[in-house]
C-alpha cells in the first residue's frame, strides 16, 4: 500500500475509535428510569451495545499495533 493509503486507513481508524468512544460516553450518561415500561430492556440493549463498542475499539487498536 502507498503511504497515502496507509495514512487514510489510519485516519479512518482514528475517527471510528473517537466516534465509538462518543457512543460509549452517551450510553454511560443515560440514566435508566426503571419504573418506565420497557426501560429494563433498553438498559440491557445499551449495555450490550457498549460491550460491542468496547470490543471493536480493542480490535481497531490491535490493528493499529500490527
Amino acid at each position: 500500500m502507498t503511504p497515502a493509503t496507509l495514512a487514510k486507513i489510519e485516519a479512518d481508524r482514528t475517527l471510528l475509535i473517537r466516534r465509538l468512544r462518543e457512543l460509549i460516553d452517551a450510553l454511560d450518561s443515560r440514566v435508566p428510569h426503571l419504573e418506565r415500561e420497557g426501560e429494563v430492556s433498553i438498559a440491557d440493549d445499551a449495555g450490550a451495545l457498549r460491550a460491542k463498542a468496547l470490543e471493536r475499539i480493542a480490535q481497531l487498536e490491535e490493528e493499529r499495533r500490527e
